[in-house]
């Protein structure tokens, strides 16, 4: 396993979860050293038409474009996660697109669309990046997300795929404007992570705490386009579960729920993934079931393209390093996740100085 150092009182996955998401909020602006971004909005447009709200701000040294977005709930004005990643990636010379995905923040205020767990969310990542080099920011992009979000990226990498593989004048996007897919913490595997939260009462309190947020999301949604959401339905929406019963499914011509997780899980098609992608992956994480580790570890040993971390500690998207973690990997800061991802990057970018 790779070496990560968590503080001692962190150790525990569930720990250095429940501090990720309740204290590191209020604290995080004081652990960098890096001044906050210039950012323009932009009105992007995704697969289908669907608008997507997004920030933008170009690279200081043409070294590429990181395109990213947060979990499962939030929106741009609060996924600090998200910010610390974006400060850091233009410190070191990329630009920078943050969007909030279907359904979420400003996008939901545009579209009642709602989300597909990477179904037509990769599709996104590729027009958001058409997109970015025409405000000028320039390739390579790499595709990052955590959580929920890792899940999208991956399905971008998926769909990158498919681009032509090299680009002509005034044809959009080629697969060598794709520099890659970074992923930490992602969801794998839904029906079988959901089966295992729900199985253990503290697993049933953080499902029943993400299920709140969900049930606001929907009520956001309602308020500004109420032709297009039933209220009694999310009303209804009192788990994950439910939520994707009642206002996802429907939509997407699923007969289950169980069947729309099989379909938008990435972990069926990794060992088929072209594009190099780096996974960083907490063995402790509670919130995903330990038994898909084999399965990603198999899958990754016999993908070439794939480079996966495993590491024993770092919870659900926490990877907060001790001050003896951030000496042993020389780092700024004790944001472990995104050093590892921006040297990853750094190794496979053009103009590295």
């Amino acid at each position: 396993m790779a070496c990560f150092t968590p503080p001692w009182l962190l150790q525990s996955g569930l720990a250095m979860t429940l501090y990720t998401a309740l204290l590191a909020p209020r604290l995080w602006d004081q652990t960098l050293e890096v001044a906050p971004l210039a950012y323009q909005d932009h009105i992007f447009t995704g697969q289908g038409g669907v608008p997507i709200f997004g920030r933008w701000v170009g690279s200081p040294r043409c070294r590429g474009t990181i395109i990213a977005t947060y979990g499962i709930t939030g929106s741009l004005d609060n996924q600090w996660f998200l910010e610390i990643l974006a400060r850091k990636a233009h410190q070191r010379g990329y630009g920078v697109v943050v969007f909030d995905w279907r359904g979420h923040g400003k996008t939901g205020e545009l579209s009642p669309t709602l989300t597909s767990d990477g179904l037509y969310e990769g599709q996104d990542y590729l027009a958001l990046a058409a997109t970015a080099k025409h405000l000028g920011c320039p390739p390579p992009y790499w595709l990052v997300g955590y959580s929920l979000s890792g899940q999208l990226a991956l399905w971008g990498g998926r769909e990158a795929m498919a681009l032509p593989p090299a680009r002509t004048a005034g044809a959009g996007l080629g697969r060598q404007d794709i520099g890659g897919v970074a992923v930490v913490c992602p969801n794998l595997d839904a029906n079988r992570s959901l089966r295992y939260l729900t199985a253990h009462p503290l697993g049933r309190y953080l499902e029943q705490s993400i299920a709140r947020e969900l049930r606001r999301l929907a009520e956001a949604l309602q308020r500004a386009h109420p032709d297009h959401l039933d209220a009694a339905a999310i009303a209804r929406a009192h788990s994950i579960w439910t939520f994707d019963q009642e206002l996802v499914i429907p939509r997407l011509g699923f007969a289950t729920v169980a069947d729309y997780y099989a379909a938008s899980s990435p972990l069926p098609f990794m060992a088929d993934l072209g594009v190099p992608t780096l996974i960083l992956y907490a063995a402790d994480d509670p919130l995903f079931d330990p038994n898909i580790i084999p399965d990603l570890q198999g899958i990754c040993a016999a993908n070439p393209h794939l480079d996966l971390v495993l590491t024993r500690h770092g919870g659900h998207v926490g990877y907060y390093s001790s001050l003896a973690g951030q000496r042993r990997s020389q780092d700024p800061d004790p944001w472990w996740a995104w050093n590892r991802v921006l040297d990853w990057v750094d190794r496979r970018s053009p103009g590295l100085t």
